[in-house]
C-alpha cells in the first residue's frame, strides 16, 4: 500500500434528469458542480470527478450479488470516507429521507476489511455506496 494519496478518479454515469442530479449531488451529497452543458454536468466527489450525462431511460433493473446477507447492486460507486465523516453522511441521508438500498451498518464484523457501509440511490437510479474503514489500513487486507 502506497503512503502517497492516490490520484483523482473519474467517472461517467447515466442520469435522467439534470437538476435533480445536480441538486441531490449539490445539496445532499455536498459535491462542487464544475463544467456543464446542456447534456451533462461535472461534480466534485471528494475530489473525484463525476460526469452525469444525459441518457433515455431503460426499463432493466439493476443486477445484484449476494455479499454479506446483502443483496448488493453490481453496479455501483462511491467513495471510502473517514469514521466519522461516514456517519455524518448516513444522517445527511437520513434527514434528507433518502431511502437506503441498504442500511448503514458494519460489514465483516471482526474480520479482515471490517467496514462501514451503506448504499442508497440517486434520482437517477444510480446505486452509491460509501463506506469507511476503522482501520484504513485494512482498505485491501484479505
Amino acid at each position: 500500500m502506497t503512503t502517497s494519496a492516490p490520484p483523482p478518479f473519474h467517472l461517467a454515469f447515466p442520469i435522467h434528469d439534470l437538476e435533480a442530479t445536480r441538486a441531490f449531488y449539490r445539496d445532499v451529497l455536498g459535491c462542487g458542480v464544475g463544467r456543464e452543458a446542456e447534456r451533462w454536468i461535472d461534480l466534485d466527489l471528494y475530489g473525484h470527478q463525476l460526469s452525469a450525462h444525459l441518457v433515455d431511460r431503460g426499463d432493466a433493473g439493476p443486477p445484484t450479488n449476494r455479499v454479506d446477507g446483502d443483496d448488493v447492486p453490481v453496479r455501483h460507486f462511491g467513495c471510502i470516507l473517514e469514521w466519522e465523516q461516514w456517519h455524518r453522511l448516513a444522517e445527511r441521508i437520513r434527514a434528507a429521507r433518502i431511502p437506503f438500498l441498504i442500511e448503514p451498518h458494519i460489514r465483516f464484523q471482526g474480520e479482515p476489511g471490517e467496514q462501514a457501509t451503506m448504499f442508497f440511490q440517486d434520482p437517477s437510479g444510480n446505486a452509491l455506496e460509501f463506506k469507511a474503514f476503522r482501520d484504513p489500513a485494512a482498505i485491501f487486507a484479505r
